[in-house]
């Protein structure tokens, strides 16, 4: 198993060390420091793994798969800890996840057909609009600025989720037909 490989694991591995800490913010609120350095590191291993695996020429199926399986849990398990500590709505989870699974179907789909389909642009930009996103969630400092800059991440998080899908949905049609 290559490095960027090992470090999308540590990704997933790191997740439920995460979880705990975002959940103990309530009655813990210094926690969120914590859960906060574990979201960054885990989410700077994304950055890292894609940059080796191209450099190096270690791109791999195993990691075209399960690097952004990786994302979708990291990122998932994020939003679901922001809507139990009451910072960000469900709906706005829903249409996120949502996304994650209709991808992952088209991905099966397209397996099933003996193609692998990697991240695309797009889908790069919406996984870093909403590690962002997690990141103001966690830290959620109470003034009117970073409020709004809250807003506007979660939002743009949203949106880029719906373009990422669409560009996905248009550029890989044909897995569908067939």
């Amino acid at each position: 198993m290559n490095l960027p490989n090992k470090l999308t694991l540590l990704r997933i591995i790191m997740i439920p060390f995460f979880l705990v800490f975002m959940l103990l913010i309530p009655a813990y609120p210094s926690s969120k420091f914590i859960a906060l350095a574990l979201f960054v590191f885990a989410s700077f291993t994304d950055f890292l793994d894609g940059y080796i695996a191209r450099k190096y020429n270690l791109v791999t199926n195993f990691g075209k798969f399960m690097d952004p399986l990786a994302d979708k849990l990291l990122v998932s398990s994020a939003m679901i800890c922001l809507i139990e500590l009451g910072v960000l709505p469900a709906w706005i989870v829903v249409i996120i996840i949502g996304r994650e699974f209709i991808i992952s179907g088209f991905r099966l789909i397209a397996v099933d057909n003996g193609v692998v389909i990697a991240a695309s642009y797009w889908g790069k930009f919406k996984t870093v609009s909403q590690m962002i996103m997690v990141i103001l969630l966690i830290l959620h400092f109470q003034n009117g600025f970073y409020q709004i800059l809250e807003t506007i991440f979660t939002y743009l998080a949203l949106v880029l989720t719906v373009i990422s899908l669409i560009d996905y949905i248009i550029k890989n049609i044909d897995v569908l037909k067939n």
